[in-house]
């Protein structure tokens, strides 16, 4: 029984959604605050001896928060003894595992062939997810519009590819003014079409025929209504998942006023 208390204390500090104490926001607030430092070494190129002591020190503390949050997985799951084996392979336990394998470069110098394992680190701004309501609220919105989104997707990878399809084919295969291939690949059209629709328009690659700056500007028209629709989708359902939110939060206050109001309850 002891156990169990001690247990039950631990989920309600760790987990967002149980704990409302001084604690847990604390704890929320330290945690993203060691995530923010563990990625402080990836905006330097060179290597220093306090960036070994920042790794040593973040991956410690996200090992042992994994560790409590194992220890305590059937509050988490509610599925009894076999949530201790379910928990590390859900996605929030799998990311923090990856945010974790960095440290084997400190500990043995040979582990030369995981250098992509810096990458790793940042993963752990996946991490804002379990300790942020903000992006909590952004996930909500995407779920919900998700058929919208996915539509405007699918006709955006649509045109790219038609688009793309299109120059490829009908500019001349040497830019006259460069003497340049003007699309050495497929994919440096597929490039050029991405670019182009989105309106960012580096002008590394560029048309060179009339028809084909004509495309050009059908596609950068194209491309301001593709960003401009799921954006607004986007911000409406935004507003009204954090008025639900809010509405929740006060029906949450007026029960506990009126629990408190009532001797029997």
């Amino acid at each position: 029984m002891e156990s169990k208390n001690w247990r039950q204390s631990i989920y309600a500090v760790i987990e967002k959604d149980e704990g409302t104490s001084l604690a847990s926001k604390i704890y929320d607030f330290g945690m993203m605050l060691v995530i923010i430092i563990s990625i402080v070494p990836l905006m330097f190129t060179q290597g220093r001896s306090e960036f070994v002591i920042i790794e040593r020190v973040t991956v410690t503390l996200f090992i042992i928060d994994y560790i409590l949050r194992w220890i305590t997985a059937d509050y988490k799951l509610k599925k009894g003894p076999i949530s201790f084996l379910i928990y590390p392979f859900t996605i929030m336990a799998i990311i923090d595992q990856l945010s974790i394998i960095p440290a084997f470069n400190l500990m043995n110098r040979s582990f030369k062939l995981l250098r992509i394992t810096r990458m790793f680190r940042l993963l752990r701004l996946l991490k804002f997810l379990r300790y942020t309501d903000k992006v909590s609220v952004l996930v909500a919105v995407i779920r919900k519009e998700k058929r919208v989104l996915f539509s405007v997707l699918f006709l955006a990878i649509a045109y790219v590819f038609v688009t793309a399809l299109f120059m490829f084919n009908m500019e001349p295969s040497i830019n006259p003014a460069t003497g340049e291939p003007t699309f050495r690949t497929f994919f440096d059209a597929l490039y050029w079409a991405t670019v182009t629709l989105t309106t960012v328009g580096y002008g590394d690659i560029c048309p060179v025929t009339r028809i084909g700056r004509f495309v050009s500007m059908i596609s950068s028209l194209f491309g301001v209504a593709i960003i401009a629709l799921p954006s607004g989708v986007i911000t409406a359902s935004y507003l009204d998942e954090i008025r639900s939110e809010r509405k929740r939060e006060e029906e949450k206050e007026k029960e506990k006023t009126l629990k408190k109001e009532d001797p029997q309850d």
